[in-house]
Protein backbone atom coordinates (compact mmCIF):
# COMPACT_ATOMS: atom_id res chain seq x y z
CA UNK A 1 0.00 0.00 0.00
CA UNK A 2 1.27 3.43 -0.94
CA UNK A 3 0.42 6.67 0.82
CA UNK A 4 0.78 9.83 -1.17
CA UNK A 5 0.30 13.26 0.31
CA UNK A 6 0.22 16.62 -1.37
CA UNK A 7 1.00 19.90 0.31
CA UNK A 8 -0.48 22.79 -1.59
CA UNK A 9 0.73 26.26 -1.01
CA UNK A 10 -1.75 28.98 -0.30
CA UNK A 11 -0.97 30.65 -3.64
CA UNK A 12 -1.89 27.48 -5.57
CA UNK A 13 -5.09 27.14 -3.54
CA UNK A 14 -6.14 30.75 -4.22
CA UNK A 15 -5.34 30.30 -7.93
CA UNK A 16 -7.43 27.13 -8.07
CA UNK A 17 -10.40 28.88 -6.44
CA UNK A 18 -10.14 31.84 -8.84
CA UNK A 19 -9.96 29.58 -11.88
CA UNK A 20 -12.98 27.60 -10.63
CA UNK A 21 -14.99 30.79 -10.07
CA UNK A 22 -14.06 32.05 -13.54
CA UNK A 23 -15.24 28.80 -15.14
CA UNK A 24 -18.54 28.86 -13.23
CA UNK A 25 -19.19 32.52 -14.13
CA UNK A 26 -18.40 31.84 -17.79
CA UNK A 27 -20.81 28.91 -17.88
CA UNK A 28 -23.57 30.97 -16.28
CA UNK A 29 -23.13 33.65 -18.91
CA UNK A 30 -22.95 31.26 -21.87
CA UNK A 31 -25.79 28.90 -20.91
CA UNK A 32 -29.03 30.42 -22.25
CA UNK A 33 -31.89 31.11 -19.88
CA UNK A 34 -35.50 30.72 -20.94
CA UNK A 35 -37.35 33.57 -19.30
CA UNK A 36 -39.91 33.73 -22.07
CA UNK A 37 -42.16 30.95 -23.25
CA UNK A 38 -39.96 29.61 -26.03
CA UNK A 39 -41.75 26.72 -27.64
CA UNK A 40 -39.66 25.84 -30.66
CA UNK A 41 -35.88 25.72 -30.52
CA UNK A 42 -33.66 26.42 -33.53
CA UNK A 43 -33.62 22.72 -34.41
CA UNK A 44 -37.44 22.54 -34.40
CA UNK A 45 -37.71 20.64 -31.13
CA UNK A 46 -40.15 21.77 -28.47
CA UNK A 47 -38.83 23.57 -25.38
CA UNK A 48 -41.17 23.40 -22.40
CA UNK A 49 -39.74 26.19 -20.23
CA UNK A 50 -40.61 29.79 -19.54
CA UNK A 51 -44.04 29.24 -18.02
CA UNK A 52 -43.20 30.40 -14.49
CA UNK A 53 -45.86 33.11 -14.41
CA UNK A 54 -49.28 33.70 -15.94
CA UNK A 55 -47.89 35.79 -18.79
CA UNK A 56 -45.44 33.01 -19.69
CA UNK A 57 -48.17 30.35 -19.63
CA UNK A 58 -50.48 32.40 -21.86
CA UNK A 59 -47.59 33.09 -24.24
CA UNK A 60 -46.70 29.38 -24.21
CA UNK A 61 -50.22 28.44 -25.36
CA UNK A 62 -50.19 31.25 -27.93
CA UNK A 63 -47.10 29.70 -29.57
CA UNK A 64 -49.31 26.69 -30.41
CA UNK A 65 -51.96 29.01 -31.86
CA UNK A 66 -54.34 29.08 -28.88
CA UNK A 67 -55.99 32.24 -27.64
CA UNK A 68 -56.99 31.82 -24.01
CA UNK A 69 -58.52 33.88 -21.22
CA UNK A 70 -56.12 36.34 -19.61
CA UNK A 71 -56.28 34.57 -16.24
CA UNK A 72 -56.64 30.85 -15.48
CA UNK A 73 -60.10 29.58 -14.63
CA UNK A 74 -58.53 27.24 -12.10
CA UNK A 75 -55.21 26.79 -10.33
CA UNK A 76 -54.91 23.51 -8.44
CA UNK A 77 -52.01 21.64 -6.87
CA UNK A 78 -52.03 17.95 -7.68
CA UNK A 79 -49.72 15.07 -6.84
CA UNK A 80 -48.64 12.79 -9.65
CA UNK A 81 -49.48 9.27 -8.37
CA UNK A 82 -46.71 6.80 -7.61
CA UNK A 83 -48.58 4.08 -9.52
CA UNK A 84 -50.46 4.88 -12.73
CA UNK A 85 -53.92 3.40 -13.26
CA UNK A 86 -55.24 2.73 -16.77
CA UNK A 87 -56.58 6.30 -17.15
CA UNK A 88 -53.28 7.85 -16.11
CA UNK A 89 -51.32 5.46 -18.33
CA UNK A 90 -53.41 6.65 -21.28
CA UNK A 91 -52.93 10.30 -20.32
CA UNK A 92 -49.19 9.77 -20.05
CA UNK A 93 -49.16 8.22 -23.53
CA UNK A 94 -50.59 11.51 -24.79
CA UNK A 95 -47.81 13.35 -22.97
CA UNK A 96 -45.18 11.08 -24.52
CA UNK A 97 -46.47 12.02 -27.99
CA UNK A 98 -45.60 15.62 -27.04
CA UNK A 99 -42.11 14.68 -25.91
CA UNK A 100 -43.06 14.68 -22.22
CA UNK A 101 -43.26 11.89 -19.65
CA UNK A 102 -45.09 12.22 -16.35
CA UNK A 103 -43.56 9.03 -14.96
CA UNK A 104 -40.44 11.05 -14.14
CA UNK A 105 -42.58 13.14 -11.76
CA UNK A 106 -44.21 10.35 -9.73
CA UNK A 107 -44.98 11.50 -6.16
CA UNK A 108 -44.21 15.14 -7.08
CA UNK A 109 -46.65 17.93 -6.31
CA UNK A 110 -47.31 20.03 -9.41
CA UNK A 111 -49.67 22.87 -10.29
CA UNK A 112 -52.36 22.52 -12.93
CA UNK A 113 -53.55 25.73 -14.59
CA UNK A 114 -56.74 25.61 -16.63
CA UNK A 115 -57.55 28.29 -19.21
CA UNK A 116 -60.58 28.69 -21.47
CA UNK A 117 -59.61 28.45 -25.14
CA UNK A 118 -61.43 31.16 -27.10
CA UNK A 119 -60.41 30.34 -30.68
CA UNK A 120 -60.91 26.59 -31.12
CA UNK A 121 -61.98 26.07 -34.76
CA UNK A 122 -65.18 24.30 -35.78
CA UNK A 123 -66.40 23.55 -32.28
CA UNK A 124 -69.16 25.40 -30.41
CA UNK A 125 -68.72 23.88 -26.94
CA UNK A 126 -66.34 24.91 -24.18
CA UNK A 127 -62.67 24.06 -24.74
CA UNK A 128 -59.97 24.19 -22.06
CA UNK A 129 -56.20 24.25 -22.02
CA UNK A 130 -54.60 22.49 -19.05
CA UNK A 131 -50.94 23.03 -18.23
CA UNK A 132 -49.04 21.03 -15.60
CA UNK A 133 -46.12 22.98 -14.14
CA UNK A 134 -43.28 21.72 -11.96
CA UNK A 135 -40.65 24.23 -10.84
CA UNK A 136 -41.50 26.64 -13.66
CA UNK A 137 -41.36 24.00 -16.38
CA UNK A 138 -44.24 22.59 -18.40
CA UNK A 139 -44.27 18.83 -17.71
CA UNK A 140 -47.64 18.00 -19.25
CA UNK A 141 -50.92 19.32 -20.49
CA UNK A 142 -53.73 19.04 -22.96
CA UNK A 143 -56.49 20.74 -24.89
CA UNK A 144 -59.89 19.24 -24.11
CA UNK A 145 -63.64 19.73 -23.92
CA UNK A 146 -65.91 19.30 -20.93
CA UNK A 147 -68.33 17.11 -22.91
CA UNK A 148 -68.40 13.36 -22.18
CA UNK A 149 -68.16 12.60 -25.89
CA UNK A 150 -65.69 15.43 -26.49
CA UNK A 151 -62.03 15.31 -27.35
CA UNK A 152 -58.61 15.59 -25.79
CA UNK A 153 -55.28 16.17 -27.53
CA UNK A 154 -51.88 17.65 -26.83
CA UNK A 155 -50.95 21.29 -27.14
CA UNK A 156 -50.75 20.83 -30.89
CA UNK A 157 -54.00 19.83 -32.54
CA UNK A 158 -52.04 17.07 -34.34
CA UNK A 159 -51.06 15.40 -31.04
CA UNK A 160 -53.81 12.95 -30.15
CA UNK A 161 -54.15 9.27 -29.37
Amino acid sequence: MFIYSVKASSIKLVALVLVSLTIVCTLLILIPSYDTATVFADDGSVVYTGAKDNEGRVEFLKKFGWEVTAEPLEEVTVTIPSEFDSVFIGYNELQKLQGLDLSRYKKKTVTRYTYAVTNYPDYDGKVFANILIYRGKVIGGDICTEAKDGFIHGFSKNTHL
